[in-house]
């Protein structure tokens, strides 16, 4: 089994694929950011796609879109930091079919590749409760209305990014972006992109 992990973060990788490497069966491959994790994947036609949420430029979320673009058959599992079941509803809308945080049992990636690669889907039980329940945490993350390209527009913006930017990295028209950041200061209760990108930052998108 091949697996392509996309993280920018040495440790994280080099831990990652020490780990899958050790199972004997597994041959791993890297990327650091979402347009190497493209070409990997292109060039080494991965079984399983371990992307992380949060790299430099466009997010895993959009990187696992560009990838079923250009696979809709590919086998993709988010890796993230972030525990709240929002990431994971929105990881699962773009295609994944797994959702792993790094603060639990590393061995819990293994099995999520491997019930991926066999054409399952992976939820950490407590992820997966949440969502069927309908708890985030305490009460409504305000992250729930959002789709996953505001998502993805809010943490860039939340990185410091301008619209301008945020329009040549997504690939998408400045006046998309614009539009989609109104949308969400409705839906978020902000008054300027100052406040959205504060939310950004509250919420742990950036």
């Amino acid at each position: 089994m091949r697996v392509l992990i996309v993280d920018d973060h040495p440790i994280i990788v080099a831990g990652c694929s020490a780990m899958l490497a050790s199972e004997g069966d597994i041959e791993v491959v890297d990327a650091r950011d979402a347009d190497t994790g493209l070409a990997a994947f292109l060039q080494h036609r991965p079984d399983v796609t371990v992307v992380d949420i949060a790299m430099p430029g466009v997010s895993g979320l959009e990187l696992a879109r560009r990838i079923l673009l250009e696979d809709p058959a590919a086998r993709i599992v988010v890796f993230s930091m972030n525990d709240d079941p929002i990431f994971a509803a929105r990881a699962i809308e773009a295609g994944a079919k797994g959702y792993v945080t790094k603060n639990d049992d590393p061995y819990l990636l293994v099995k999520a590749v491997r019930d991926v690669a066999a054409g399952g889907v992976f939820l950490m039980p407590k992820i997966a409760n949440r969502l069927a329940f309908g708890k985030t945490g305490g009460g409504v993350s305000p992250l729930a209305s959002l789709t996953p390209r505001e998502m993805e527009i809010l943490r860039m913006l939340g990185a410091g990014l301008g619209m301008a930017e945020i329009a040549d990295a997504t690939q998408v028209s400045y006046k998309t972006v614009a539009n989609s950041c109104s949308i969400m200061k409705r839906k978020l209760g902000a008054r300027t992109p100052m406040e959205l990108m504060r939310i950004a930052l509250e919420q742990k998108l950036a």
